[in-house]
């Protein structure tokens, strides 16, 4: 495939073209569509549930290229399939390239899937040589658990699960428990304004300082994301000691998230987690949302399962995190013994 787009194993009838941009967001859709009651998608979910033709349109916009790094199956001029490509560096120093297909129900198990992934390979071994990144770069796979197809596809093409983020929804917002006590003496919370972004930031970032396969997050881009009116913080005196960053960013407005909780660590254990909790709840409440979801990473140290469950949130789905090595073919002079990252995480 010396294009990248020829599709010369797939079935009779089957090819691949590459992404021609808005006119190909309504098949798209329709796929991911089609594929939500065998994968048993969650629609709500705030980690990958079901984008509309609009949303895709707006995720293919953030992609370098996206006609080299986005690739459609086609049967009979009929849009069946496609893998998105996309790529970013750690806070390890790690550069990870992610691949995403989704296929039809009808037309898997032949040999479909394996074509699309092989050209997913090949596509980002072309990007790392561009890139130069091949001491640190990795190639990275996502799957949610109730994506058998997909998780056998990986594990058969030697992936291995590195990490899985869990998420939990709270179903109803109108009945939220009170805070279990008052706050440490000298502790308040309130409102995060512009003025405070940048401890916000630091309070978050600071949080991962531990945490492997995290992404790396410059302020200026924590800026540009910026949706603080439901965010809320607590602080010691002057000093910033915690967040939570709530919000609602889907077109279904009855939808909060919970993007982030963030303890400083020496200020763990005194109740600011679930008082920032409850109060960035409530602010979604006052904001029109009726329901909140949220992720975690399984491995999550610090217990906030715990939390999460006493204010009401329960249990959804999960979604794996694959990783293999960048394999270079047989006899390559060039190749080079991987770096894999470190521990636990919470970023794709």
């Amino acid at each position: 495939m010396s294009d990248g787009t020829s599709g010369q194993d797939l079935p009779v009838g089957f090819g691949f073209r590459p992404y021609r941009g808005d006119e190909d967001h309504g098949a798209m859709a329709a796929v991911r569509l089609g594929c939500a009651e065998r994968d048993r998608v969650d629609a709500h979910s705030v980690v990958e549930g079901l984008p509309t033709a609009a949303e895709i349109g707006e995720a293919s916009a953030t992609l370098e290229e996206p006609s080299k790094n986005q690739i459609l199956v086609v049967r009979n001029g009929s849009v069946v399939g496609y893998s998105t490509i996309r790529w970013w560096q750690e806070r390890n120093d790690t550069w990870l390239y992610l691949h995403r297909g989704h296929l039809s129900p009808e037309h898997r198990h032949q040999g479909i899937g394996s074509t699309m992934l092989s050209w997913a390979e090949e596509r980002i071994r072309q990007l790392v040589e561009q890139h130069g990144t091949a001491r640190t770069a990795v190639i990275g796979a996502n799957a949610m658990v109730s994506e058998q197809d997909a998780t056998a596809l990986l594990l058969a093409a030697g992936y291995r699960r590195v990490f899985s983020l869990v998420e939990l929804e709270l179903g109803e917002l109108r009945q939220l428990p009170e805070r279990a006590s008052e706050l440490p003496a000298g502790i308040r919370t309130g409102p995060i304004e512009a003025s405070h972004y940048r401890a916000a930031w630091r309070t978050v970032v600071d949080s991962y300082a531990d945490t492997g396969f995290t992404q790396k997050w410059p302020f200026q881009d924590f800026v540009d994301t910026a949706d603080p009116a439901c965010w809320r913080a607590a602080w010691n005196g002057q000093d910033m000691v915690g967040v939570a960053l709530c919000s609602i960013r889907r077109p279904d407005r009855t939808v909060g998230e919970v993007e982030e909780l963030s303890i400083r660590t020496d200020q763990r254990r005194l109740g600011l987690g679930r008082a920032l909790l409850l109060d960035g709840l409530r602010s979604l409440r006052e904001q029109g949302a009726t329901t909140a979801r949220l992720f975690t990473g399984t491995a999550n140290p610090h217990r906030s399962y715990d939390l999460y469950e006493s204010v009401g949130f329960r249990r959804q789905n999960e979604y794996v995190r694959y990783r293999k090595p960048l394999a270079r073919p047989s006899g390559d002079p060039s190749a080079r013994r991987p770096v894999d990252s470190r521990g636990p995480g919470v970023s794709g």
